[in-house]
């Protein structure tokens, strides 16, 4: 079987499973015959974030190398239950294509949904009724907590709005954010610390809910505010290592200083 593997020009998935298989056999590999799903957990999510990195990028090549690593994902999942005669990747692909034909009744049956919207409000719709979610707290339960947090405060304050436990503006959220700072302030003047995550919890959550109220995606808002800094930060490291100032030893105000003048050429 390693040397037909060691032939081939080509693989098919057929190939990828068989090999999964392989590595996973007493004759396989160390490290993959010993792996379950909760010591691979993290690198699912890794190789997820390296997917939306080459497609920011913009980079076909690298997209399609690592969608390889997130099937790997997929397919290393599969073999551990098929091991344990729960499941295997068969059950996984058929579960997805008949997701797909359940919740596109618009293509393979007579529903009406001739927009992306009409598209989305349906796909919903039949998700409730065939996961028997129907309240928006057992909608609520659904969003995994292991999403990034501005991610699930999103989905969740979505879920509430949808039933109208929303500000009508932005100004009521903009508001709530002041309100939230105050508290934050609060707690540090009282040195509580024992409330005071729950209260930057608290501030993080009402700018989520301005951002929202805006239509600004948060997760994004503060990828970028992060790239500005970093790229700016740099910027800044360049321009004293120049000047031969050495940051460990100067006061804020200085780096302020040069912080503003990266600022200004920037703004150029």
């Amino acid at each position: 079987m390693i040397e037909d593997f060691q032939r081939k020009e080509k693989y098919n998935t057929d190939d990828l499973l068989r090999i999964m298989a392989l590595l996973r056999s007493p004759e396989g590999c160390p490290w993959d015959k010993v792996q379950t799903h909760e010591s691979i957990r993290k690198s699912f999510i890794e190789e997820t974030y390296e997917v939306i990195e080459a497609i920011d990028k913009k980079d076909a090549s690298l997209l399609c190398e690592e969608l390889g690593d997130v099937l790997l994902q997929v397919v290393f999942h599969a073999q551990i239950e098929a091991e344990n005669g729960v499941f295997d990747y068969a059950d996984v692909v058929n579960g997805i294509a008949q997701k797909l034909v359940e919740r596109h009744p618009h293509v393979f049956g007579d529903v009406v949904a001739d927009t992306p919207e009409a598209v989305a409000v349906n796909w919903e719709k039949i998700k409730s009724q065939t996961k028997q979610r129907n309240t928006v707290s057992e909608k609520m339960d659904a969003v995994p907590r292991q999403l990034p947090a501005l991610m699930r405060a999103h989905k969740i304050q979505k879920a509430a709005a949808k039933v109208g436990f929303d500000w009508d503006s932005p100004d009521g959220a903009l508001q709530k954010i002041r309100e939230e700072q105050l508290e934050v302030e609060a707690a540090i003047q009282k040195n509580d610390r024992e409330n005071l995550e729950e209260e930057i919890g608290d501030l993080l959550f009402s700018a989520v809910n301005a951002a929202r109220l805006l239509h600004v995606d948060s997760e994004e808002a503060l990828t970028r505010a992060t790239d500005k800094f970093q790229r700016r930060f740099s910027k800044v490291e360049a321009l004293a290592k120049a000047r031969g100032i050495s940051m460990e030893d100067e006061p804020l105000e200085v780096l302020d200083k040069l912080w503003d003048e990266v600022k200004e050429e920037e703004s150029k």
